[in-house]
């Protein structure tokens, strides 16, 4: 009795992995022309050049919002614009060390092309932080500050409500 029910199946199951199916109709819809493999889709070399190219100018494309971020933040002396020019800073570093493991980056001819672009834009982020820096006074650019005999620079001009003091 068990290898009756083994050859005998319900009216509504169907066993695909024989060929015995082969009078069931296409579903509708389906084309067998149309058929593309799911390898033709991922070869599309121009979206992938495209989409490479896309992340290779995204650090170029952060230098306007980085602008303006640093001029809302102020030249002065206080957590936030501390916090705003450590980020600034410590991102583009860590972009520019994870450049050759960036896997989105196209290789060949335009790949080389495209982490240059990449490293540039980051290397102009880490720039502008470092600018930052500059105007808060916050790096080591005078004698004075790494020596102790030495006087400090004395101040010019005094400004002070927009009025300048000599």
């Amino acid at each position: 009795m068990s290898s009756k029910n083994a050859s005998k199946k319900s009216k509504w199951s169907l066993d695909f992995s024989s060929k015995q199916n082969t009078d069931l109709p296409s579903p509708p819809g389906y084309n067998h022309s149309t058929l593309i493999s799911q390898t033709e889709v991922v070869k599309d070399h121009h979206l992938i050049i495209k989409k490479s190219w896309d992340l290779a100018l995204g650090p170029l494309k952060q230098i306007p919002m980085n602008l303006f971020i640093m001029y809302m933040s102020g030249n002065s002396i206080s957590i936030f614009p501390i916090m705003m020019v450590g980020m600034m800073l410590i991102r583009p570093i860590k972009a520019m060390f994870s450049t050759q493991t960036t896997s989105k980056l196209a290789d060949g001819a335009q790949g080389s092309g495209q982490k240059l672009v990449y490293f540039l834009g980051n290397l102009a982020n880490v720039a502008l932080a470092l600018y930052k820096c500059q105007s808060m006074g916050l790096l080591p650019t005078h004698a004075s500050d790494w020596l102790a005999f030495v006087e400090p620079q004395t101040r010019l001009e005094y400004y002070g409500g927009g009025v300048s003091f000599i």
